[in-house]
């Protein structure tokens, strides 16, 4: 599915993406698929922060804009909790965040985390920038993207 395939009211975005997030049994707001990400982006309703780490969003690419809050891989609560603050000091609990990875993994365990920590409208981008599969993600969708430093 392209961009050009969904229906692009945020409200029946974010609706789905709820309904989405019941389903899978999340502990957080929900999970959009990258096209309606870069819908809800595109209206500013969300703001996408990418959890990569810097050499995957310099040199893979990123979505233009985006800011970069490297996911602590080792999952130390220390560095959780840096992570948090890092959210923390650059978005108000009350944002609709999105989070980006490369598969829909580290993006969804950040997403349970920022929910445990009053974000209310956290989600998750299925599929990440570049798919667990081939044909999946933000790259295989179309989507906007550049290479370079954040």
């Amino acid at each position: 599915m392209n961009a050009h395939d969904i229906d692009t009211d945020p409200e029946a975005i974010l609706a789905r993406a709820a309904e989405r997030g019941r389903a899978l049994g999340l502990a957080y707001a929900g999970a959009v698929t990258p096209a309606e990400a870069h819908a809800l982006a595109k209206a500013g309703k969300a703001r996408i922060v990418d959890v990569r780490t810097p050499p995957e969003y310099s040199d893979v690419g990123h979505v233009p804009g985006t800011p970069l809050v490297v996911w602590p891989r080792s999952g130390a609560a220390e560095d959780v909790r840096r992570f948090v603050e890092e959210v923390t000091t650059e978005h108000a609990t009350d944002e609709t965040l999105l989070f980006l990875c490369r598969s829909g993994a580290r993006s969804h365990y950040a997403a349970h985390v920022l929910a445990q920590a009053g974000y209310k409208h956290a989600y998750n981008i299925l599929e990440g920038f570049e798919g667990a599969q081939p044909g999946q993600g933000w790259l295989a969708a179309g989507l906007p993207w550049e290479r370079g430093t954040p």
